[in-house]
């Protein structure tokens, strides 16, 4: 099944906004309804391809035949761009100006070499695609005529170490399929990112992807042990073991590389048992700061939950903590914010962590408010996504960014990210909603992640720019990083060279001219062109 080709995931599972929400967006935000309807995929109608018969004909010849190679409008439309809020927009009003070329499905990592050698003779560049997921323009090369590499036939789970410990798995492999995998033999990955009904594990590897679970399992980059990645000058194999001393470690060059020094075909990772009790539970806090302090108590103290969550007052009071229970913040006036905390392994461990976590979070101010608002996360905790395509049905302006600093850093970071997109969006003359939420954390810092929800103005795309360009200004200014889990893309790119330094850029530029001398992988993600 393909995701939604104008928003997000199964159109089976969209639900309107509740009326207290939509209250809150016209008196608070002066949100107007949308008046023009909506496009159809019929009705759209991308330019022909211009890649020629010889070009398509190579490609065919890559990946044993015309059958994996798709030129059609619909599947052209649906490997555009990614998931961003700009992304959904300039799809919903028929731009399609960026389609690809072709999508080609390989099969194998001998076919994806194939299809890059095609592509080299033939002048395309090439841009990975795995979920289609990409918030930050990943999906979005700059300026060239390219094929979608759909990796969706290569979903395998190729070897299974029971005694060690490790999978070895495809990347077309969607997060779901993997878990089953899995699970059939008692293991579980435990990387559940809001993604995670749709995104894959070449995705994840390919933009250091963080799931919910983190405080426990870990980010997935945590998880690699081992990478197998096609480039256009062959192939590099890493991870003979769990850690080396052999110089330095080829995986991290790999790691959150986006598609632009090469394509991860398989992926080595660490496994742990399928946890046989799994229990989530609430906790107030009577501000942001005193719960940031808890949790970071937490982290670098003990006992660490697997899932530790903290959402400011006001993503407490509009619901956003437990999104399928979106509103009723609003109708019960709640204060405060809302912490979730999730205890998964086995019913021993388990109950001592929960335990002793519980000793800590009372001592730092917190209140129990039970199992209610847990369960209610854990079971909507997909759901939010969803919740933004509803806001611009609504005729809302709905987006998300995130990043991370060191704890001292952290309150100095909500507040100028907060800030920025405050003064920005308040002086277009769209006042703003910003939430935000602490969603990771580490022993020596965590993540902020913030949404932001306005009135869309006359060019949404346009109008979000400038708020997007000042928080990020505000993410350098105050210590943090570009970007957490999200990735770099092109929405990302001038600000990562800035926080990476001209001679780290300039390595990087060395790699990829090494790996990709001819520039046609994912131009313009990561990397500028030249």
């Amino acid at each position: 099944m393909d995701m939604l080709w104008n928003g997000w995931g199964d159109p089976a599972k969209a639900a309107p906004l509740p009326a207290a929400v939509t209250g809150l967006l016209r008196d608070l935000l002066g949100v107007t309804p949308r008046t023009a309807p909506a496009l159809a995929l019929e009705d759209i109608r991308p330019p022909a391809p211009t890649a020629g018969p010889a070009a398509l004909e190579a490609l065919a010849e890559a990946v044993g035949g015309d059958r994996h190679v798709r030129t059609d409008a619909e599947s052209r439309i649906r490997h555009t761009r990614g998931k961003s809020t700009p992304d959904l927009l300039r799809l919903r009003a028929g731009d399609v100006s960026d389609v690809p070329q072709a999508v080609v499905l390989p099969g194998s990592h001998d076919d994806v070499l194939a299809v890059l050698r095609a592509c080299a003779a033939h002048g395309l560049a090439a841009v990975p695609f795995g979920g289609g997921t990409s918030v930050v323009g990943g999906l979005a090369p700059e300026h060239r005529a390219f094929v979608a590499l759909d990796l969706r036939r290569m979903n395998g789970l190729l070897d299974l170490d029971p005694v060690s410990r490790t999978a070895v798995l495809q990347p077309g492999l969607r997060a779901p399929e993997a878990e089953a995998l899995l699970a059939e033999q008692g293991f579980t990955l435990g990387h559940f990112p809001q993604s995670y009904e749709w995104a894959t594990i070449g995705g994840f590897a390919a933009a250091r992807s963080s799931g919910q679970a983190s405080a426990g399992y870990g980010r997935f980059d945590d998880m690699v042990l081992g990478l197998t990645l096609a480039t256009p000058e062959g192939t590099i194999d890493t991870g003979r073991a769990p850690r080396s001393a052999a110089g330095p470690d080829l995986r991290q060059l790999v790691l959150g590389s986006e598609g632009a020094f090469g394509v991860i075909t398989s992926v080595l990772v660490r496994i742990r048992p399928l946890p046989q009790v799994r229990r989530y539970e609430g906790w107030r806090f009577a501000s942001f700061e005193e719960g940031a302090a808890a949790l970071r108590r937490l982290a670098q103290d003990g006992p660490r939950p697997t899932v530790l969550r903290l959402s400011d007052e006001t993503e407490t009071l509009v619901g956003l903590a437990q999104p399928d229970a979106i509103g009723t913040g609003l109708a019960q006036g709640d204060a405060g914010c809302t912490a979730i905390t999730g205890y998964e392994g086995t019913a021993e461990d388990t109950a001592r962590r929960r335990e002793r976590a519980a000793a800590v979070l009372r001592d730092c101010g917190g209140t129990p408010i039970g199992a209610e608002p847990g369960e209610r996360w854990a079971h909507g905790r997909y759901s939010a996504p969803y919740l933004r395509d509803a806001l611009l049905d609504a005729g809302a302006f709905a987006e998300t960014l995130e990043t991370a600093a060191f704890w001292s850093r952290v309150p100095e970071l909500y507040t100028g990210v907060r800030t920025a997109l405050t003064d920005t969006l308040t002086r277009a003359g769209t006042p703003p909603l910003v939430m935000c939420h602490i969603s990771h954390v580490y022993e020596n810092g965590a993540s902020l992640y913030f949404t932001v929800v306005s009135a869309q103005g006359e060019d949404p795309v346009a109008h979000w720019a400038p708020a997007k360009h000042a928080a990020n200004d505000a993410v350098l200014a105050a210590g943090g990083t570009i970007s957490h889990h999200h990735g770099v893309g092109t929405d990302h790119r001038d600000w990562y060279l800035r926080e990476a330094g001209d001679l780290g850029v300039a390595a990087l530029r060395a790699v990829k001219h090494r790996l990709d001398p001819r520039g046609f992988l994912n131009p313009g993600v990561l990397l500028p062109t030249d």
